[in-house]
């Protein structure tokens, strides 16, 4: 096999990996973009070094004129004492009403963004997590959320194979 093929052989499924799911995670189904769409604050998260640091953290989502949504991902550094922010673009990987996108921060390399727990009834919590169990996100309409919603997203994370021992609780100040 040639080194040009090789390459794209890797790429492909270098690609393919970074849109995947992790074993035993579903999206959710009748997911709907209009209710999900506006301000969500980070409640916790496992460690990534891009979130390092961070506190009041916030994602916001609004429709691009592609019919992508626009993500504008921003936190506060106390000890460089100033915002971070990140803006990306999410895709539909199957349907619109799943909650399943590839989401791209950095030009053509896209990575999972999975709603896999949902308040459908009013979009006020969501459980999200990456391509694989080391990315891990719980997101409110509210910084501070009750506890006894807070668990259950905690134990269902857990059920799934997430080591929750790690999830960092976000400060809101």
């Amino acid at each position: 096999m040639n080194k040009d093929v090789k390459f794209s052989i890797v790429s492909v499924l270098f690609l393919m990996g970074c849109v995947g799911m992790p074993e035993n995670v579903k999206p959710v189904d009748n997911f709907n973009l209009e209710k999900y769409l506006g301000k969500w604050y980070e409640v916790a998260r496992l460690d990534h070094s891009f979130e390092r640091g961070l506190t009041r953290v916030t994602a916001d989502y609004s429709l691009r004129d592609d019919g992508g949504v626009r993500v504008l991902n921003r936190g506060y550094s106390v000890k460089k004492n100033s915002w971070k922010e990140a803006e990306g673009k999410a895709y539909f990987v199957h349907g619109s009403d799943q909650g399943y996108f590839k989401v791209s921060f950095f030009g053509p390399f896209y990575g999972s963004y999975i709603v896999f727990k949902l308040d459908h009834e009013n979009y006020q919590y969501s459980l999200v997590c990456g391509p694989n169990k080391s990315y891990l996100w719980i997101l409110a309409r509210n910084p501070k959320i009750k506890e006894d919603i807070k668990d259950i997203l905690i134990e269902k994370a857990a059920a799934l194979g997430f080591d929750t021992s790690k999830l960092i609780f976000v400060v809101h100040d």
